[in-house]
């Protein structure tokens, strides 16, 4: 009997090890890295920080596929400045809420810098689900399909690529991503510009930058007059706070002309008593 017992936990105690040996390679082939990006904690400081070292990067040639499934590529919107934000459309709260906030101050910034001088686009960073369709299907729920708006779908190494020019850090988790909430503001010639953070943010904080790069900065080709007429733009178009929206302030324009009318007559008078103190010297 005891002999039995021996040769039974024997047994038992091989079969435990062959298992063992058996599922252990199975564990190994489990996609460890995904399970390791899933595990990664997602450190605020550090993607603020990421996020800001992005400025001044040069973005690369990036392929996309918008909501006509039609191809569109990076340099597809060189020339002007483009307000780019990255979503994931399984969201169901912060991505939603951000796109309709951003919609509210892009209509303002287009009133106030003009419909065509900037464009902007979405981009699904989910690559299996933020597909053509499911962008479109995003838009019209957060009721930007009709605005105007670039819907982009992208592949899953350009998204990589993209996502490390621009500073955008994001983490799988258990609601869907972690990720910092971010809307990239790009140049005319692919660099980023500005930063903006928060699902909710202050309608100056996305339209300075793109007055800046709209009415600041000479464009190529741009004639005198053109040039003068941005300066004067950009110098008199003010913000609101209690509208909370931007408006052209003719009391500036004619501050601004006063006092160059001003500037123009007291050099005109000085140089008249200049010459009649010449004309004085040679008598």
């Amino acid at each position: 009997m005891k002999l039995f017992l021996v040769f039974s936990f024997l047994l038992n105690l091989l079969f435990f090890h062959l298992s063992a040996y058996a599922t252990a390679p199975l564990e190994k082939e489990i996609p460890i890295q995904k399970r390791a990006d899933a595990a990664a904690s997602f450190d605020y400081d550090s993607a603020l920080r990421i996020s800001r070292e992005a400025i001044d990067n040069q973005l690369g040639e990036y392929a996309f596929t918008n909501a006509e499934g039609q191809a569109v590529a990076m340099s597809d919107f060189a020339g002007k400045p483009l307000v780019l934000s990255m979503v994931f459309t399984s969201c169901y709260q912060i991505c939603p809420m951000t796109a309709r906030h951003l919609s509210k101050v892009v209509e303002k910034a287009r009133d106030a810098l003009g419909k065509d001088n900037f464009a902007v686009a979405i981009v699904g960073f989910d690559t299996p689900v933020d597909t053509p369709e499911a962008m479109q299907y995003f838009a019209n729920k957060q009721g930007v399909h009709n605005k105007d708006w670039h819907l982009l779908s992208i592949s899953a190494d350009d998204v990589k690529a993209l996502s490390k020019d621009t500073g955008f850090i994001y983490f799988p988790s258990a609601s869907g991503f972690d990720h910092l909430i971010q809307t990239t503001i790009i140049d005319a010639e692919g660099k980023v510009y500005r930063q903006v953070y928060g699902q909710v943010f202050d309608t100056p904080m996305l339209i300075e930058p793109l007055k800046e790069l709209i009415l600041g900065r000479p464009q190529p080709d741009q004639t005198f007059l053109s040039d003068l007429s941005n300066k004067v733009r950009f110098f008199c178009t003010t913000y609101d706070p209690v509208r909370d929206n931007y408006y052209f302030d003719y009391s500036l324009f004619l501050g601004i002309l006063i006092g160059g009318s001003i500037i123009l007559f007291t050099f005109v008078v000085i140089f008249r008593e200049w010459r009649k103190g010449n004309q004085r010297s040679h008598t």
